[in-house]
Formats: structure tokens, C-alpha cells, sequence
């Protein structure tokens, strides 16, 4: 039997995300990015749609490797500016039913402590549609910023700092308040039973909290975990934490084996191997016949902006591509960057043939596979694709915003939903349910349900 495509539309609190100059478009709007209006008419289009969720990336500092400054990011309107994702989503949410939300924060920038009350109040807000994509940040400048350090903290000891932040948000979450422990007892005046709330008294290499959490547990206590990363730091992390894997590589043949290994690391923590799902992320242009959808490809192609790419590209490997020759087959370069977004070029039969302007010059981009057609073509397409990779979903990207979205809704889901490849309207439950099945809370198997006091009732 099939099992409905996770679908998810992937977007980011700006002008520009992955769709290179397309915010120049007539029919694009996502310069309305500041207007709360914008975000409930697009989650109102995703959750009549048929996306399961909204997954919004963010970054917190601005792309100025690219020549060496942040000039062709400010122009272009290349992730810069960008807004704070979190702050829409409760009115997101009271507009929608069924649409879950896929929050990206670093734990390299945040406390544990104000994180865990933040993604409490939204569970609770949301009635358990929200689930966070944990990151560790890359940028230099975020660095700056907020840290005050000259660099990014190395590669692997984000990865490091990301593991005991995600120790303590699981005694936050789990451990700390008891079930039961909120009585709501008006005849005796007891809102909650103090004896059932508990400081956790973490005392880490990175952190210190002491206290209990100030929220009262939320319909899934812990929010589905969505991660991002391929580097082997990456993959082990993801092995031991993640429910929700984005994963990505140009190669499908590498892809397929990434989510292999991480399969592999989460049986090694005791975890089932289908525990964790994998997303990857897609382009899709679709409209009524094969025919109509090339057209449209050929037009919005038109709005590509090289240059765009090349200051995204620049601040996710780490790399000024400004001089190097958009022509010149890439090298591989080894920073505390991303270390996948080059995967690609490690290959040396790759090297040979991979280009700037192959990698970043058009429509699906380093940014994921490009999938043109009906929706019956694109439906066939995605499933191979599924059937090659092992993927379950997919992060779809927009071109233009609500144009992409929509012709995604109108197009494809229907036929996805014919083959069993999309969920029916009408769904209940939380955000782990809706993708699980099973309880609202974390499973027995997954290691931060180990921090849990006693075992909690399914809900």
C-alpha cells in the first residue's frame, strides 16, 4: 500500500528565499511579507490545499560573504531583511484547522529556558500543530551580532551545544511537570499540585538551568522535531533527536544513502528505524496540461537572477563566489559553513561538470530538484523520486507566492490524493499525529522520552 507524501509548503519571513529575483514578478507578493494579512491568506491557501504544514526557515544575520559585504544581498533582497518566523503563527493557526507549522530557531543563539517557554505557549496555541526545525546557524555575522565573536562557533561544536540545549529542552518539556500536576481545583483553590512541578538542576558544559519550566505541558509537550543537515555531525544528530529530517542532495543516489545511515544511527539509539520521516526539498511548476506548465517554467525563468543565487550560495558554503567565474567547474572548499550545501562538487566526476551557473543559474537550483508538468506528470515524477530516494515528503518551494502554492493545490494534490498520495481534508489531532498516527507525544523509543518521571498516558 502507498502511504500519502508528506507536503509541506517551504517559505522563510522575507522577500526572497530560495526564488532567485522572482520577488520582481507582477504576480509575486511576497514583498507583503511584513503584513499579517499576507501569512493567514497563505496558510489559509495551504490548509484548504492540502499541505500538512508550513515549514518556514530563517536565518539571523545577513548574507555578506558574497563580496565581501551585504550590499548585493540588500539589493537583490536576498534573505535581507527577514522578520522573526514565531511571531505569526498564532494568528496563522486561529485561521486554520489542520495545518501544522515548522518553526526554524538555532540553538546556538537562543536559551534553552525562553525556547522551551516559546514553543510551549505555541503548542498550546495551536492545539499541537507545531513542530520546530532545530539549526545551529552559519553565519559569521550572526556571530557578530549577537555573540560577539569574530566567527561562527566551529562546525562541530554547534553541533555539540545543539545536544545539551536539546538535554535540557527535554527535561523542560518532560520531566519537569508531572502528569496530573495541573488540578484546576476551584472548590479547594488549587490551580496545580506543587509537589508535582520540579526544577530540573541542569548543569552542563554550555548550560546552567536550575529551575522547573514555566509552562504547564502543551498538547504534545515536546513540539515535532524537524532538523536540517547532512554532515556526518549532522546525521548523528538527527539519529538521536529528530522525528522530521530535511534532507536534501542534488545526487538522488547520495540522497538515498544519507537517509540510510541516518536510519541506521537511530537503531542505534534504541529508535525504529521508520521513527524518523525525511523531507526533501522540491520545485514544482504545474498547471492544466504538460504543455501550459512548460510555458509557465519558460516565463518565470525569465526572472532568475545569477547573481542572487550566487550571494545565498556564498553565505551557506562559507565561500565569496563574486570573483571565481560563474563558468569554472566548482572546487570544494572546507569551512565551518554548511557542509552539504557543496556536496555535490566532493564527487571529482562531478567536478567536472558542475558549474556556478549549473548549480545556481536557473530554475531548481541548488535549492532542490525542478519537477514541470500536470499534475499528473509531476505526480509520476514525485512518486520515482520517492520510490529512488526513500523520501516521504516533500519541502515544496514556491516561485512566486500565492501563485506556486496554488497551482500546487489546484493541480497536483488532487491527483496525489486519487493514488493515496495526499491526506484527506477533515484531519484532527496534532501535528505528531497527523504525520505519526498514535499519541500527541513523543514515542517511548525516542531518547527524550526518557527525562519523562513517570510514563504519561497517551492522549
Amino acid at each position: 500500500m502507498t502511504a500519502p507524501f508528506i507536503l509541506a509548503g517551504f517559505t522563510m519571513s522575507t522577500v526572497s528565499h530560495g526564488n532567485f529575483g522572482m520577488w520582481r514578478h507582477p504576480r509575486d507578493q511576497t514583498s507583503r511579507y511584513t503584513d499579517l494579512r499576507y501569512w493567514v491568506e497563505l496558510a489559509q491557501l495551504l490548509d484548504a490545499g492540502g499541505f500538512d504544514l508550513l515549514f518556514i526557515a530563517d536565518a539571523v544575520g545577513q548574507l555578506d560573504v558574497f563580496g565581501g559585504s551585504a550590499q548585493a544581498a540588500l539589493t537583490g533582497a536576498v534573505q535581507t531583511p527577514v522578520t522573526d518566523p514565531l511571531l505569526a503563527v498564532s494568528a496563522m493557526a486561529a485561521a486554520t484547522e489542520h495545518l501544522g507549522f515548522g518553526i526554524t530557531v538555532s540553538t546556538t543563539y537562543e536559551s534553552p529556558y525562553l525556547l522551551a517557554r516559546k514553543f510551549s505557549t505555541l503548542d498550546h496555541l495551536t492545539g499541537g500543530r507545531i513542530g520546530w526545525n532545530i539549526v545551529t546557524s552559519l553565519l559569521d555575522s550572526a556571530a557578530r551580532n549577537i555573540i560577539g565573536r569574530d566567527r561562527q562557533i566551529p562546525h562541530d561544536e554547534r553541533y555539540a551545544m545543539a545536544q545539551e540545549f536539546l538535554e535540557v529542552s527535554y527535561k523542560l518539556w518532560e520531566e519537569s511537570w508531572e502528569p496530573g500536576a495541573v488540578l484546576r481545583d476551584r472548590d479547594r483553590g488549587v490551580y496545580t499540585d506543587a509537589g508535582k512541578v520540579h526544577p530540573i538542576g541542569h548543569q552542563g558544559r554550555y548550560f546552567s538551568v536550575p529551575g522547573a519550566h514555566l509552562v504547564e505541558p502543551s498538547p504534545q509537550r515536546t513540539p515535532v522535531l524537524f532538523q536540517a543537515g547532512t554532515s556526518p555531525a549532522g546525521r548523528e544528530f538527527a539519529a538521536r533527536n529528530a522525528e522530521l529530517v530535511f534532507a536534501s542532495d542534488p545526487r538522488p543516489d547520495v540522497l538515498r544513502a544519507n537517509i540510510t545511515d541516518i536510519r541506521r544511527r537511530a537503531v542505534q539509539y534504541g529508535r525504529r528505524p521508520d521513527a524518523i520521516k525525511f523531507l526533501t526539498s522540491v520545485e514544482v511548476v504545474t498547471d492544466s496540461t504538460d504543455t501550459a506548465a512548460r510555458a509557465k517554467a519558460d516565463e518565470l525563468a525569465g526572472y532568475h537572477d545569477l547573481e542572487a543565487g550566487l550571494v545565498l550560495l556564498s553565505a551557506l558554503s562559507g565561500v565569496d563566489w563574486s570573483g571565481y567565474g560563474v563558468d569554472r567547474p566548482i572546487d570544494q572548499f572546507d569551512t565551518d559553513a554548511s557542509r552539504s550545501i557543496l556536496a555535490a562538487v566532493a564527487d571529482p566526476d562531478a567536478r567536472q561538470r558542475l558549474t556556478l551557473r549549473d548549480y545556481a543559474g536557473g530554475l531548481g537550483g541548488f535549492g532542490g530538484a525542478l519537477f514541470v508538468g500536470s499534475g499528473r506528470t509531476v505526480a509520476d515524477d514525485l512518486e520515482q523520486y520517492a520510490e529512488h530516494t526513500g523520501v516521504d515528503g516533500f519541502n515544496i518551494a514556491y516561485h512566486i507566492t500565492p501563485g506556486s502554492f496554488a497551482d500546487v493545490a489546484e493541480h497536483l494534490v488532487p491527483e496525489l490524493r486519487r493514488r493515496g498520495r495526499a491526506r484527506e481534508t477533515g484531519r484532527s489531532g496534532t501535528l505528531r499525529q497527523q504525520i505519526f498516527g498514535g499519541s500527541a507525544l513523543l514515542p517511548d523509543d525516542h531518547p527524550g522520552a526518557a527525562f519523562r518521571r513517570q510514563r504519561i498516558p497517551s492522549i
